[in-house]
């Protein structure tokens, strides 16, 4: 199974999978066993140790451990579930990955070969499995016989490595996965990145000189270019802001970094928007002011993203290729750190006054290591973290992009933790998103995973009730939750658990940090402040 040749071997479909991932580095596969994937279990338990295998307690708590380790290590994350069910049941994480370009891949199963489509009602089938998972996924193919497996294995590795990337999901019926055969010697995926055209290299130099006041927004396709977007802002004067997705590109305190309240204040008198991995999301559907004469250029590997939002010149490449020589092909402008610290200075202290959850927030980010990992939630806490929390490093800060996937959190923060277990995770949760993923504590006990969650418990889906007070007259419906007593409940699965409140908070985080075990920080909460109008402001006057 693990022999030195390259040349074909004979091995089942089930091997040549686990050979596959082994080539691709791959050394987590988090899932649930069933019977359509025994002998694909088989071949990852007779793997030699290679393959730490992480059994969660629901088919999504898979695929967000999956999520998470993608996002926390830049490597592909892979999880397992049975056919039907199971892959729906995963679904929410996977189109999070789409969302958020991570490599996720979702290896699963699918009824007897010569049954499919045949709409016999077989024990898990769906009516088109493949066709909804090529839906939410970059790439999606079904493994027919063990001829198949290096091209199909190839093929989502490739799909999850290049381009915009995202993930990736690979079937097999039933009765194949333990069929023998020759199967290819695996071919690692490279990542190719496209050359630059250096006519419109030097027309976005051009742009550049010609801008006055030059702003750089980066997103999740910047993860990996940190220093060269750092070294392009000081060359050109452009302050570097993010919204959720390129928190952490460059470290918060850098002299060009600019959180999002300063940014939109920057914005007013802005007249170069520089996009570089990123949707423009904040730009162009959270901002509803642009200034006059504004002009766009992007920097992306994905060339539609030029179609869907066509800037005034799109300059196709890698995002820490495209940075340094943009930075090369141009002039050395003003220095802007006195101005941006200014703006920092000034909304900060404006993002200080959505209360208890800037308190809350400072708390955690004083207790956690500058290189410690924060994961987000759908949640007061976590719309507010977007605009208070201090990024320093890339990856140490996780969302779940535009998906807003209530739930994803704490799963992915087991994941994170997976990939990542020489550093801290913190996972911040609302008292209705945790109940998402709770039997997930069951993992995080079983596999050691030393995640500490805070849960801030307010019996409400904030943002709901909100709403339905100040746009509905107050009927509320479905907004009120009753809870389960959370450090009780919490301790019923071994992890050590205590509550907090704001004043108490960093030396409960820093605690159970230092114990290195699972460990839960309820905070009670209440009518949290609107994190919203930081979020969603209003036009410029």
């Amino acid at each position: 199974m693990t022999g030195g040749s390259n040349a074909a071997r004979r091995m089942t479909v089930g091997e040549g999978i686990v050979e596959h991932l082994l080539a691709e580095g791959v050394d987590t596969v988090f899932g649930i066993p069933g019977a359509h994937m025994y002998d694909l279990n088989d071949a990852m338990a007779r793997a030699g140790g290679k393959l730490r295998f992480v059994t969660a307690r629901h088919e999504q708590g898979a695929a967000w451990m999956a999520y998470g380790y993608a996002q926390a290590t830049g490597k592909p994350g892979v999880f397992t579930v049975v056919p039907g069910p199971g892959v729906l049941n995963a679904g929410a994480a996977l189109c999070t990955a789409y969302a958020a370009n991570a490599p996720v891949l979702c290896l699963t199963g699918n009824v007897m070969s010569h049954l499919i489509g045949q709409g016999r009602g077989q024990l898990h089938e769906l009516p088109d499995q493949l066709g909804t998972l090529a839906g939410i996924t970059r790439h999606a193919a079904r493994i027919d016989h063990p001829a198949e497996v290096s091209s199909v294995m190839h093929g989502a590795f490739h799909a999850m490595k290049n381009g915009r990337g995202g993930p990736a999901a690979v079937e097999a019926p039933w009765d194949v996965f333990g069929k023998a055969g020759m199967v290819d010697a695996p071919r690692v995926a490279d990542r190719q990145t496209p050359a630059i055209d250096p006519e419109a290299l030097a027309e976005a130099a051009a742009m550049v000189a010609g801008a006055k006041r030059p702003l750089i927004m980066v997103g999740g396709g910047a993860m990996n270019a940190g220093a060269e977007i750092a070294a392009l802002a000081e060359k050109i004067g452009a302050p570097v802001t993010c919204h959720r997705s390129g928190k952490g590109v460059i470290p918060a305190d850098h002299p060009m970094a600019m959180d999002s309240i300063a940014a939109y204040e920057y914005w007013r008198e802005c007249d170069l928007l520089i996009g570089i991995g990123s949707r423009l999301e904040m730009q162009f559907m959270r901002w509803s002011w642009k200034p006059a004469g504004l002009k766009m250029l992007r920097i992306d590997m994905d060339p539609t993203e030029f179609v869907r939002l066509r800037p005034d010149l799109g300059l196709l490449a890698d995002a820490a290729e495209g940075a340094a020589a943009l930075a090369g092909a141009c002039g050395q402008a003003e220095d802007r750190s006195a101005e941006v610290a200014a703006l920092v200075k000034d909304s900060q202290a404006k993002a200080g006054t959505v209360q208890p959850q800037a308190d809350w927030l400072d708390a955690i980010r004083a207790a956690l290591p500058r290189d410690g990992i924060l994961v987000e939630e759908i949640c007061q806490a976590g719309f507010a973290a977007r605009f208070r929390w201090p990024a320093y490093t890339p990856r140490s800060y996780i969302s779940c992009g535009y998906q807003e996937t209530l739930g994803f959190g704490y799963g992915t923060a087991l994941g994170a933790k997976a990939g990542r277990p020489d550093l801290p995770v913190v996972s911040i949760n609302g008292d209705g998103g945790f109940m998402f993923a709770v039997q997930e504590l069951a993992t995080a006990v079983h596999e050691g995973l030393n995640v500490v969650a805070v849960v801030f418990d307010n019996g409400q889906y904030g943002n709901v009730r909100r709403d339905q007070d100040m746009r509905y007259e107050g009927r509320r419906i479905g907004s009120e939750l009753g809870n389960p007593d959370f450090v009780a409940m919490a301790k019923a699965f071994g992890v050590h658990a205590e509550e907090a409140d704001a004043a108490g908070l960093e030396e409960a985080v820093a605690r159970c940090i230092a114990m290195e075990r699972p460990c839960l920080i309820r905070v009670q909460g209440g009518d949290e402040g609107s994190p919203w109008p930081f979020t969603m402001p209003a036009p410029h006057s």
